[in-house]
This record gives C-alpha cells, sequence and structure tokens, in this order.
C-alpha cells in the first residue's frame, strides 16, 4: 500500500495579484472548532459578518454576506441572479475580466452589448455614460479594479447615470476590496462583487457581495422557495426563474436571514476566516489600510524604475495593488519568474492574452504588502535579471525604494 508523506507546504513570497499571503491570525481562526450551521453561536457570527462586510463596502444595505465558492461565484451569483433572459446588457471591457463579464451574461440569456478600451487603458465615465444613453441597458456591469492589466476603472457619476435609465450596475470589486477606495453608497453601485484571495489576506473560497433595494425588487420579481422547502403549492414568478440553484441570491438571502431558510451547508472555517480578515482590516482602518497600500506601490515603483525597467499601460489610470513591468527585450519572462520561484521563494505573475509573454505583474495586497516583501522583490529581480544577461544598475532598486520609506518615515 503506498505510503504518503506528512503535507508540508514551502513557504513562500507571493507577490502576485492574487492569491496573497494570508494573515497568520486568519489561519488561527480557521482552526477554531466546528459549529453547527444553526447554532445560535454560529448564526451570531454571521449576523456579525454581515455588519463587518457593510463597514467594508462602505454600504447602508442590508444585504451584504459572502457567497461560498471563490470569487468567480460570487460575480456569477449576482449576474445570473441580476440579469434574466432577454436583459440588454453594457459591458465596458478593458482586459481579461471583463470578457468573462461578457461571457456570463451570455450564458444568461442576455442581449450583450460591448464598449472596448485597448488594454492598459480604461474609460473615462463620460465614454460609459455615453454608451448607457445609445443602449438603453437593463443592466450595466463594469470591472473596477483589472488585474490582467493592473488599471482600474473610474466610477464617479456612472451609478448616477444608471439610475436615470433604470438600470441596475454591476461592480466587481474583487481586486480592490480592502486594497483601494470601493465607495458603493457614495457611487450608487446597486452590487458589488468582492474577493477573499487579494487585499483581504483571506484563502480563496467565499466571495463578499453587497447589493441595495433596486437589485433586491428584481430578485424578488425572480423569487422560488426551492421544491423540498416549500410549505404550500406551486409558486411562479414576474421574470424567469434565476437558472441556478445554488447562485440564486433570492435563495441565498433567505438563508442569512432571520428565516433561516436551509439553502446549503455553511463553510463554518471558511467564515470565521472572512470574519477575522474583515475584522483586522476594519481595526487597521480603511483609510489606513488604503495609504499604506500606495506607500508600498510608490516604494516598488521608485525601485522598478531605478532599476531602468519599464512599467506598462496608462500610468494615469494605475491600479495600486497591481503594478505590470515590461519584460525587458531578449529576457526569457518565465525563466526570471522561475528563478525567483527556486531560487528566492518569490512568485510573481505573467499575464493572459495578448499580454501574456510581454509583462510581469507583481501584487502589493493585504498581508503580503509590507516593507520587506518589496525590498526582497526589487533584490531578488535584480539578481536574477544579472544572471538573464540583463544589465542592472546593481543595488540603486532597493535604494531607492528605501529612499521611499524614509521619505515618509520622516
Amino acid at each position: 500500500m503506498k505510503r504518503y508523506e506528512d503535507l508540508s507546504p514551502s513557504l513562500r513570497c507571493i507577490m502576485t495579484p492574487g492569491p496573497v499571503e494570508v494573515d497568520p491570525r486568519v489561519l488561527r481562526a480557521m482552526s477554531f472548532p466546528v459549529l453547527g450551521q444553526f447554532d445560535p453561536e454560529f448564526t451570531d457570527i454571521m449576523n456579525e459578518t454581515m455588519g463587518m462586510l457593510r463597514e467594508l463596502f462602505a454600504t447602508e444595505n442590508k444585504w451584504a454576506y459572502p457567497v461560498d465558492g471563490t470569487s468567480r461565484s460570487g460575480i456569477e451569483a449576482v449576474m445570473v441572479s441580476l440579469i434574466a433572459p432577454g436583459d440588454r446588457v453594457l459591458i465596458p471591457i478593458y482586459g481579461r475580466f471583463g470578457h468573462l463579464l461578457h461571457e456570463i451574461a451570455e450564458r444568461c440569456g442576455a442581449e450583450v452589448f460591448t464598449i472596448e478600451k485597448t488594454w492598459g487603458s480604461v474609460f473615462t465615465p463620460e465614454e460609459v455614460i455615453t454608451a448607457i444613453k445609445s443602449v438603453n441597458p437593463d443592466v450595466v456591469a463594469m470591472v473596477h479594479g483589472e488585474t490582467s492589466t493592473g488599471r482600474v476603472q473610474p466610477l464617479t457619476g456612472i451609478g448616477r447615470a444608471c439610475r436615470e435609465h433604470d438600470a441596475l450596475l454591476i461592480v466587481d470589486a474583487v481586486a480592490t476590496i480592502g486594497g483601494v477606495p470601493v465607495e458603493t453608497d457614495a457611487w450608487m453601485l446597486d452590487a458589488v462583487v468582492g474577493g477573499t484571495q487579494k487585499c483581504l489576506s483571506i484563502p480563496s473560497g467565499m466571495a463578499p457581495v453587497t447589493y441595495n433595494e433596486r437589485a433586491e425588487a428584481k430578485l424578488m420579481k425572480r423569487k422560488q422557495v426551492e421544491r423540498g422547502l416549500r410549505t404550500g403549492g406551486a409558486q411562479s414568478s414576474e421574470l424567469p426563474v434565476v437558472r441556478s440553484n445554488y447562485f440564486d441570491l433570492g435563495m441565498l438571502q433567505d438563508y442569512w436571514s432571520e428565516q433561516r431558510l436551509n439553502h446549503h451547508t455553511e463553510m463554518t472555517s471558511m467564515l470565521y476566516a472572512l470574519r477575522e480578515g474583515v475584522r483586522l482590516v476594519l481595526e487597521e482602518g480603511l483609510r489606513e489600510r488604503h495609504t499604506r497600500h500606495a506607500l508600498h506601490e510608490r516604494a516598488l515603483v521608485a525601485g522598478l524604475t531605478a532599476m531602468g525597467l519599464e512599467l506598462y499601460g496608462d500610468p494615469e489610470s494605475k491600479l495600486t495593488v497591481v503594478t505590470c513591468v515590461l519584460i525587458p527585450e531578449g529576457v526569457d519572462g518565465e525563466s526570471v519568474r522561475e528563478m525567483l520561484l527556486s531560487r528566492f521563494g518569490i512568485e510573481i505573475a505573467s499575464s493572459f492574452g495578448p499580454l501574456k509573454g510581454l509583462i510581469w505583474r507583481i501584487g502589493t495586497m493585504g498581508f503580503s504588502c509590507r516593507e520587506n516583501n518589496v525590498l526582497r522583490v526589487l533584490g531578488a529581480l535584480e539578481a536574477a535579471l544579472l544572471r538573464h544577461g540583463y544589465a542592472v544598475p546593481c543595488g540603486l532598486g532597493v535604494q531607492a525604494a528605501l529612499d521611499e520609506y524614509e521619505a515618509n518615515a520622516e
């Protein structure tokens, strides 16, 4: 009989746009005893987590809870629940994950309209508003932080335009929540999806979402109780029923309400992790956390620039928590990444689609967003580039980052 060794994953310095290093306090929380999903002690934790998520999303929405699954599960739950077959859906695309929203909307049976920007740039709010006026959509779905290109989309004014045209605005904030400002109420966002494995420094496995009364009104028109839980006769809904059972926000809403209408078995240990991760964000303070992410971004950028490396994309729309670096001509980007991982224990990311093989992506997110990590990746990248025959000015990258940190300390 084959014997298996004890599991012992290597310690890594993870500087990708997700996943990132998990805060040890979150890992500790995941080791706590499992409670039954209807134990009053556990439902208290559920309620407390909802309150924390409202603060995280900067909202007064009643509904703020996690969908059990990776970030994509939250995106799919919101879209499949709020996009009915035949709806007109507008999707502005400026990277990989805009294309994902397009694909999901098509699978929902929507009539999809897109506008596109060259990767590395974003839309002005006026461009999106002009498209809203032209298309007259039922739903607008947008990515806030596009990790494939390291860009952040300004949302000011778009929510107001959606309300003026009676459209729901769905925002993918998976990469931004907990790292850069996400103002759900102030920006008039109807539904927002976050992610755990990026700026929140929680393992992948839950997707916090929030939505307002406008979104809930549409959910109620598609409302259906699972057959085995009904106490009355057959049900009918005003709009076509949500095609997914697992991702039906109407059902999940009942589960997270005072009814506690059973839907699935809650991911107990992951909920502990989410609660602890969000607690740590709120303990640090949202403004202070955003400032910290911006500081480490500045230090990283200063170091890369001092090394003579060129950044990718429009600097005006750079996403604070992801820095994209053009791979120098003649350098094997994958060989450099492999050396960083095998010799230094550091992971950075490549990219997708038209950017595959052209850029590296370095994340400064959550618990990974620390001075020692930034200095370590700069020093290791310098060494790896030198070993690959690329002339890097020795020591200048780390020194430039140190200058940034010391200037901040004054």
